[in-house]
């Protein structure tokens, strides 16, 4: 799997795991992202993810390497898609 596959994936888990913002965004805790079981079977690397969604400003957290425990609560937002971006997926 590649980084856009993996990434695509991480968006759809973090819509499952996460809750719905009045401004369309996704918000899950770290913790909840890690300790799932479905999460740890798709993804080898869940922090290089993150870091590979956020580097293209997918996603936004602080920080930036997130550890087990120590970042369990840190909330991790998937941002919404600008508008346009579903259309021009549809049309292609």
């Amino acid at each position: 799997m590649n980084v856009d596959e993996e990434v695509g994936r991480l968006k759809e888990e973090i819509r499952r795991l996460g809750q719905v913002q009045p401004d369309g965004s996704y918000t899950v805790k770290f913790g909840v992202l890690f300790n799932d079981d479905r999460c740890a079977n798709i993804f080898e690397a869940l922090v290089g993810t993150l870091r590979a969604a956020k580097k293209r400003k997918i996603v936004k957290y602080d920080g930036e390497l997130l550890l087990q425990g120590v970042h369990d609560n840190v909330e991790i937002t998937l941002l919404p898609a600008p508008p346009g971006a579903a259309a021009s997926l549809t049309a292609a």
